[in-house]
């Protein structure tokens, strides 16, 4: 990332502030209802250790807004003790040297032995721990109201022909079809689902996160710009703006027949006392049954000068990874355990249905990082397809236009 590189030399000019207390400031970025309460776990579960939680919330963005606050806590000399930071971007702060080593922690917690290696390898600077998994979340998920469909005679898609036949059986009912908030990491994850599901997980990979400026610009990704306009066209006028958790709450509430949307839209559904099979279903959204997009959550722990502040943080780490923390977090965020061995015995059949679909997709090859929740590319890349996804989706441009900027974007910031 070019600003976390222009950061150095004020870094440098800095010292660490000390903090006379088993503290941990934790920046995050969980802020609806369900988010709140599934980190309120992890809250309760430090202070029964004896150390003091100080939370730092910034909602909006996707972690956009938070990424701005802790630029500029860690230029002025005070970082949080704890942030919520994941894929590639781990590897950006690290390069800065700014964050602790967790490695002593991960040896004791034998986190090699119990993580994939494909989620510990997001983990490691140069070879050590330098965050901490907190879950997995599969982006590819199609929530959907069943009484919606029923009173509009339309079937659950499985392709996206089938969805555009169900969409406008659901707008003729006088419902809409598609929950969707208009903020640009929403068109974002919809699009790399759309990508997901027209082009294969091959494609996919060639294309979000190898970065192959054939596969950016060729037919399959024009198709999918178009299917991305298709879906749009079954919006609402008031989606500009609008935040995931009350697109959720269209959903639930009857409004609207579907939204795409990762599985800790769960947690609001969960939240709203709906219940699984009778008031919502999710499904892998069209043409990517047994294909898992990944989202891990993660914290990255800042350098502290202070002993016991530096005892706190080992501690949280030594928390997250703890089986009763995954499995009290993951049921109430919607998510699936990042450790192996967790006993599914409190998990809901969607959350099983996840962990087995992550586990066949693992096997088949179309286990993949998410483009749009920053797990897949820098963040600077991510920017620049970001932008190129909502300008199309907001203006009238063609997909011919959408997929030559989509190279054109990505060529000037590699």
């Amino acid at each position: 990332m070019k600003t976390l590189k222009n950061m150095t030399v004020a870094l440098s000019l800095l010292g660490s502030l000390s903090l006379f207390s088993a503290e941990v400031e934790v920046l995050h970025w969980w802020t609806s209802g369900g988010e709140a309460k599934s980190v309120g776990a992890l809250k309760t579960m430090l202070e029964k250790s004896g150390h003091t939680w100080k939370d730092f919330s910034v909602a909006g963005g996707n972690g956009v807004n938070a990424m701005t606050v802790l630029k500029s806590r860690v230029v002025s000399g005070n970082p949080p003790s704890a942030a919520q930071i994941k894929g590639p971007s781990i590897q950006e702060w690290a390069e800065l040297g700014v964050v602790s080593d967790l490695n002593e922690v991960a040896k004791a917690g034998k986190w090699d032995e119990r993580l994939p290696k494909m989620f510990s390898d997001h983990m490691k600077y140069e070879g050590k721990y330098v965050a901490v998994p907190v879950n997995v979340h599969r982006i590819n998920w199609m929530w959907v109201n069943p009484a919606v469909f029923k009173k509009a005679g339309a079937t659950i898609p499985k392709t996206w022909a089938d969805f555009e036949v169900a969409a406008k059986k659901i707008k003729a009912a006088g419902f809409i079809p598609v929950a969707a908030g208009g903020q640009p990491w929403q068109e974002a994850t919809v699009f790399e689902t759309i990508v997901l599901g027209v082009g294969g997980a091959d494609f996919y990979k060639k294309a979000l996160v190898d970065l192959d400026l054939e596969a950016l610009g060729s037919d399959t990704m024009k198709k999918s710009f178009d299917t991305l306009k298709m879906v749009k066209s079954f919006t609402d006028k008031n989606a500009p703006g609008r935040d995931w958790n009350l697109a959720t709450a269209m959903v639930y509430k009857g409004e609207a027949a579907m939204q795409f949307m990762g599985d800790w839209a769960k947690g609001e559904f969960k939240v709203a006392g709906k219940v699984i099979g009778k008031d919502y279903v999710a499904i892998a959204a069209p043409q990517t049954n047994n294909k898992y997009l990944y989202n891990i959550d993660s914290f990255v722990m800042f350098k502290q000068k202070d002993a016991e502040k530096a005892k706190a943080q080992a501690k949280l780490s030594e928390l997250i990874l703890s089986d009763e923390f995954q499995i009290i977090f993951n049921t109430r965020k919607g998510s699936v355990p990042v450790t192996d061995g967790v006993s599914r015995d409190k998990f809901d059949p969607i959350a099983i249905n996840s962990i087995n679909q992550l586990n066949a997709a693992a096997k088949s090859g179309a286990l993949l990082p998410s483009m749009a929740h920053q797990m897949a590319i820098s963040d600077s890349i991510k920017g620049a397809v970001v932008d190129v996804v909502t300008n199309f989706y907001n203006s009238k441009m063609s997909s011919s236009d959408a997929a030559k900027l989509l190279v054109d974007a990505v060529k000037n910031e590699m």
